[in-house]
């Protein structure tokens, strides 16, 4: 039987809080209990107040804390006084059993080395991406990919798609002799867009495989292609109408400027903090091979 490297609070609070704990009792629970909380009492506590010491070592307000960050949502929306037992509960259990491992083997150690690395880079990095993103930077952003930018073609249109292209040529000529193009499609098209009637949507230069869209840029708003051949299969397809698409606003794209800009800084602050730490390598090689050699991490 295996068991997790960490105890799961969650799994704890629902043991504790039973089916019983619904929101009402909760609500009832923080507001019979608010009271004790006075500003006076709340003065004198610190990050560093001490709420249980299990077999010398203290835990504090900090830890409850931090525990309480972690939480899942669900829980995490809980008032406090009815999470306070079972962060504590856990935390006691978690130390308990954090002295009964006595001296941690080396895989232990080197775990532990990585994770804190791990999470102080992680930090390091939400940081740099939150002071990257400011409206200055946004705009900045913006206007590099957008102010130059062209007004962009795209187009509407429907398509039938069938196996050959003989089948092709009697769809297209049933469309000309006046059947309705979005009922031929629900009836023979093969492809997705066949039950609605072959619609597409609008699309622009290169969302669409290239024997197509050349074929599309050739046509007329209102005109029904010759049979074109694709990867999919035969296409009849009945350009519906063209537009000039200007720039997008800068709201409708603050999202996609947030990701350049805090990957830009992301990437800039890796690079600075590795050249300032500075990174030396031995001579000679070491086989990948021993990747695969877990006995190395045994005493």
């Amino acid at each position: 039987m295996t068991f997790p490297k960490t105890i799961a609070l969650a799994a704890i609070l629902a043991a504790g809080l039973g089916a019983g704990a619904t929101a009402q009792e909760a609500a009832a629970t923080e507001e019979s209990e608010a009271t004790e909380a006075t500003p006076e009492a709340m003065a004198d506590v610190t990050a560093d107040t001490v709420v249980a010491t299990v077999g010398g070592v203290d835990i504090t307000v900090g830890h409850m804390i931090v525990a309480r960050k972690s939480l899942p949502e669900q829980y995490a929306q809980l008032p406090p006084e009815v999470l306070w037992e079972g962060i504590l509960e856990q935390l006691v259990q978690q130390y308990a059993l954090a002295q009964e491992a006595g001296e941690p083997s080396k895989e232990t150690e080197l775990v532990l080395e990585n994770q804190r690395s791990g999470y102080l880079a992680g930090d390091v990095l939400e940081a740099t991406a939150m002071q990257a993103t400011t409206d200055e930077a946004l705009e900045a952003k913006y206007n590099e990919l957008y102010a130059d930018a062209e007004p962009q073609r795209e187009w509407n249109a429907a398509h039938i798609l069938v196996e050959t292209e003989e089948e092709a040529q009697a769809v297209k000529e049933e469309v000309e002799g006046g059947a309705d193009f979005a009922e031929v499609a629900k009836v023979k098209s093969t492809g997705p867009s066949g039950p609605n009637g072959g619609a597409l949507g609008w699309f622009s230069a290169g969302m669409m495989v290239p024997e197509f869209e050349a074929a599309v840029m050739a046509m007329k708003a209102g005109d029904v292609s010759d049979p074109i051949q694709t990867q999919f299969g035969w296409h009849i397809v009945k350009l519906n109408e063209t537009r000039l698409k200007d720039k997008p606003e800068m709201a409708s794209v603050k999202d996609q400027l947030t990701e350049e800009v805090q990957r830009a800084a992301v990437d800039e602050a890796i690079a600075a903090a590795v050249e300032k730490a500075g990174v030396v390598k031995p001579e000679g090689e070491v086989p990948a091979a021993v990747l695969n050699d877990f006995s190395l991490l045994e005493d």
